[in-house]
């Protein structure tokens, strides 16, 4: 077991849900460069350990924890787990996440558990195990990956769409009721990049997936690592809303300044998914 952090390492422990690809992975790499100790908090325990191997490479601690967003034990035990190996957590981040969606009529109410259950529910659950002890050190960060989906709400995307509107709100709540306790709270809402999203997604409407596909092979401006260099410096400057995608900043300003004249540009894509939509069953 290796030992508590010491004093004036006390902002070096981060811990990352679903950090063996993707976001997560590029997360963990860049706070361990950042001289952060890493929780590579995952399902797939092959690829975490590869990630931890690499954080290992860069000169910085790290371990694998078998960590299912939607247990709460999981969590909880995570906890525990970080005071055990370092004597705390500076840095949570909820990254954890499914792809789901299709016309609002097709989706069952199991898909609208599945994706309550892990996309919000993961997020809470995080926060719920590790705030007490954020407070009860005076200090942390908590960063919750919710998406543009959250924002802007677009038709065929329901289940998806509600679940980071929650994750927004939730974190909206704690910035300000955390902040006397020398806690911040960033939320992260990128649009479509390239990351392996993709393999969890579950829909009832086959050109759901042809169409995710296509806006993530067509998202090039923007990297997984990126959008990580990004978060990282959110984190330390403490800034709540992320949005790092430019083209995202300016539909989001658009709704903010007139929600009819958004709605009514939806109208295209909501036409859009009605001549595509295809059951898979």
């Amino acid at each position: 077991m290796a030992p508590k952090s010491s004093s004036h390492e006390s902002h070096k422990r981060a811990f990352i849900t679903g950090a063996a690809s993707g976001l997560g992975r590029e997360l963990a790499l860049r706070f361990a460069r950042a001289g952060y100790r890493i929780c590579v908090a995952d399902i797939h325990e092959a690829r975490a350990n590869a990630v931890v191997d690499e954080i290992r490479a860069l000169g910085q601690d790290a371990f694998f924890y078998h960590c299912d967003v939607s247990r709460d034990e999981d969590l909880q035990n995570a906890v525990a787990a970080m005071n055990d190996r370092w004597g705390g957590t500076d840095v949570l981040i909820n990254n954890a996440g499914v792809a789901g969606g299709g016309p609002f009529d097709w989706l069952t109410l199991d898909d609208w558990h599945w994706m309550m259950n892990i996309n919000f529910n993961g997020v809470l659950r995080g926060c719920h195990a590790f705030v007490p002890a954020m407070k009860e050190q005076g200090h942390g960060h908590i960063v919750n990956i919710a998406s543009m989906a959250g924002l802007l709400n677009p038709p065929g995307m329901s289940n998806y769409n509600v679940a980071k509107a929650a994750v927004v709100s939730l974190s909206e709540t704690l910035a300000p009721e955390l902040h006397p306790f020398g806690i911040g709270v960033t939320c992260v809402c990128p649009s479509f990049f390239r990351t392996n999203l993709g393999e969890s997604l579950r829909s009832p409407d086959l050109s759901t997936q042809q169409t995710l596909n296509k806006l993530v092979d067509n998202s090039t401006d923007l990297s997984a690592a990126d959008i990580a260099d990004r978060i990282f410096t959110a984190v330390v400057s403490n800034k709540f809303l992320l949005i790092p995608h430019e083209k995202a900043v300016t539909a989001w300003q658009r709704k903010c300044a007139d929600l009819d004249d958004h709605l009514q540009a939806q109208h295209v894509l909501a036409e859009n998914l009605k001549q595509r939509a295809r059951r898979s069953n």
